[in-house]
């Protein structure tokens, strides 16, 4: 059974029995964390990995309360040795909400395997800058669309009676001045930009928060009561807990605890003694302690008696997950450019492959930051390769060799480049911003160096010399890119036949990525984030900065609201098949939006196709966007086949917030509404909504 926030608040009465049979000492002792940083430290030291068994907080023997048993992600189960899925940008670029629920369930089994019973990993923070280290974590650059991605992934971890901690709330966008960065924002941008896919994760039953490093307004997220007390818990009617960001998400005792934090994580410096001195001498209310004490035994007794299942160590990386894995990979493969249909390689026509660049006998699944995950094995690109064309013969070259690779590339029936990142040049930057001692240990069982990409988000100058010298020595090419966000392509885009965004696909991703190049697999991602021509489209970033202003506008709806045209625009993908979309339909019904058109596979082969849905505002008495996605959905079509589609969004959705009145506010005026296959206007086709005198809620 899935436990809902009805089920949580139905425990009230029982754990606040509980709570009242505690003394001070056992109410705090549930607020804290039982992971010193030196036991982390010790841990890596003595060969274990990091979270690699559940971190323990808090728990009462004598009064019947769970421990909280924290498990990180977001591609995978962090504990032991788990299945590890794409990165959550590939699997935004799926746009498919169903198999992100599927994963979350998979998730959920595996933590419950581990004796985890919280995941800490719906990572759903708006990448300003794609140049964000840790991007790769969240699904792409738009609210909606990290929302409702967010909100699958909980709904699947919380079927498992597992609880969905949401993170980093909030502003958590930049990733080596993380720990000393304010950030500013208005009242609109704070509310329609950098807030809203938290409250939908809330609103689709996730349990638990974890605050920011960074600070809000002057003060650290994890203190501020304006995000943690008014909004979330308020005004959001958040029932479950907040956590901290680990070691230093806590700098001030009495502040954090009126500040609305409820468990210290995921060691105990500021709360436990200290927490029980600042009650005793009046710095904080004990019924502020009682309030948070009450979150969480109302959760965990929730969760824990709901548990109807069993779950064995076998679930851990099973073949299930694996194919699930690899299902995800597969539909995040992201056909950017095809000429003359390059892709698919023919199978039976090769006699001879190329792979060329460094990355391309790597297995390359993202940082090693927090979210790393220890699989079993993992496919590198050659590996997969090689497997799925046994009789061929697959020639690797690390690229260092121009010339060599020239030769290699002209001998070849197929080339194909493996270039762009891995965990040196991007993802989490874990470093101790108290003693600025670097804690990031070292080795395959330590973090990596990380950090955003501050220098540039094109390729490495030796990789654009590579394929722009290689490329055009053969027409049967193609780019293959490794990355968590935006890689700029203009300065060699024309050097190859065929390029194709494979992200950082998980364990599988090396089948996957053969699959799609041999034609097995009909690529059917699509761009979770814009791809400029020119990186000064985007909104400029000072990644060391100590203060910031986070403005209205970015990646595709700055680009729109400037007239400017991208490379990419945000949602698109080629498919090895072709379709035709048409008969739209645009009307509103209880509360809803609902949009409608017909798509027809006009091709040769089976595909899948994202038909997405944007809301315009060009009537609009007050500055807003061009349009903004407000609805996706994935179809897949025979040759031939025709279906309707429908997606539904919530009339609330077209709202914006007046920070006159604090309330959103919707205006009645003719709305543009666009359905199609991206956010170019030559692939949407056209209507209009009117509101008039529509009651305000």
């Amino acid at each position: 059974m899935t436990v809902t926030k009805q089920d949580r608040l139905a425990y009230s009465e029982k754990a606040q029995a509980i709570v009242d049979q505690m003394t001070l000492e056992e109410k705090v002792y549930l607020m804290s964390g039982r992971m010193s940083f030196e036991q982390l430290m010790e841990d890596i030291a003595n060969g274990h990995h990091y979270n690699w068994y559940p971190y323990p907080a808090g728990g009462n023997d004598r009064l019947g309360v769970p421990e909280m048993k924290f498990v990180d992600g977001p591609r995978g189960a962090v504990s032991g040795n788990s299945t590890c899925f794409p990165v959550s940008m590939a699997r935004g670029a799926t746009f498919d909400k169903d198999l992100e629920q599927r994963i979350g369930r998979a998730i959920g089994k595996e933590i419950r395997a581990h004796g985890g019973n919280l995941f800490g990993g719906v990572c759903v923070n708006l990448p300003r800058n794609p140049g964000w280290g840790r991007s790769q974590e969240v699904y792409g650059e738009d609210s909606f669309h990290l929302g409702a991605m967010g909100a699958a992934l909980t709904k699947g971890v919380q079927e498992e009676n597992v609880i969905a901690c949401v993170k980093h709330y909030a502003f958590n966008s930049m990733e080596n001045a993380r720990f000393k960065v304010s950030v500013e924002a208005d009242k609109r941008t704070e509310r329609e930009v950098y807030l809203p896919h938290f409250k939908d994760c809330i609103d689709a039953g996730a349990a638990s928060v974890m605050s920011a490093y960074n600070l809000y307004k002057g003060t650290y997220a994890g203190h501020n009561d304006y995000l943690l007390n008014r909004v979330l818990k308020e005004e959001w009617n958040f029932d479950g807990f907040v956590i901290s960001d680990f070691i230093w998400g806590v700098k001030d005792t009495v502040e954090a605890a009126n500040g609305g934090m409820d468990i210290e994580m995921c060691h105990t410096k500021y709360f436990g003694d200290h927490l029980v001195e600042a009650v005793k001498s009046g710095k904080v209310n004990e019924e502020k302690v009682n309030q948070a004490v009450l979150r969480i035994v109302r959760t965990l007794l929730a969760f824990t008696e709901a548990d109807d299942k069993k779950y064995g160590k076998e679930l851990i990386g099973n073949k299930e997950h694996i194919e699930l894995a690899l299902e995800a990979a597969e539909k995040s493969m992201t056909l950017m450019k095809n000429n003359n249909n390059t892709l698919p390689f023919s199978k039976t026509d090769v006699k001879q492959v190329a792979v060329i660049g460094k990355l391309g006998d790597k297995g390359n699944i993202g940082d090693h930051g927090s979210s790393r995950v220890f699989p079993d094995y993992i496919v590198t690109p050659l590996e997969g390769i090689k497997s799925l064309l046994p009789e061929v013969e697959v020639v690797y070259h690390d690229g260092a060799d121009i010339e060599g690779a020239k030769q290699l590339a002209k001998s070849s029936d197929a080339v194909v480049f493996v270039v762009g990142y891995n965990h040196d040049d991007e993802g989490e930057f874990i470093n101790n911003p108290d003693e600025d001692v670097d804690a990031r240990g070292g080795g395959d069982t330590g973090f990596g160096a990380g950090g955003d990409r501050k220098t540039s988000l094109g390729l490495h100058k030796e990789e654009i010399e590579l394929v722009r010298a290689v490329g055009p020595e053969n027409n049967q090419s193609a780019a293959v890119l490794i990355g968590g966000n935006t890689i700029m392509i203009e300065d060699w885009k024309q050097d190859v036949s065929a390029i194709l965004m494979a992200y950082y696909p998980g364990m599988e991703g090396g089948t996957a990525l053969a699959r799609t190049l041999f034609g097995d697999v009909n690529p059917s991602g699509k761009l979770p984030f814009v791809l400029p021509k020119q990186e000064s489209d985007l909104p400029q970033v000072d990644w060391d900065a100590s203060k910031i202003k986070y403005e209205y506008y970015h990646g595709y709806a700055k680009l729109d609201k400037e007239g400017v045209e991208p490379s990419l625009p945000y949602g698109f993908g080629l498919s090895y098949t072709t379709f035709k979309i048409s008969n739209p339909e645009f009307s509103t019904k209880n509360d809803q939006v609902v949009a409608s058109c017909e798509v027809e596979n006009t091709g040769e082969r089976e595909g899948a196709e994202v038909v997405q849905l944007y809301v315009g505002y060009g009537n609009s008495s007050i500055d807003r966007p061009v349009k903004v996605l407000r609805g996706f959905e994935r179809v897949i079509l025979q040759p031939g086949e025709k279906q309707k589609v429908e997606i539904t969004c919530p009339v609330d959705k077209l709202k914006f917030y007046n920070p006159e009145t604090n309330q959103w506010e919707l205006e009645e005026i003719d709305y543009e509404v666009y359905i199609g296959t991206s956010s170019d206007e030559k692939d949407l086709l056209e209507g209009t909504l009117t509101f008039e005198s529509v009651e305000q809620q």
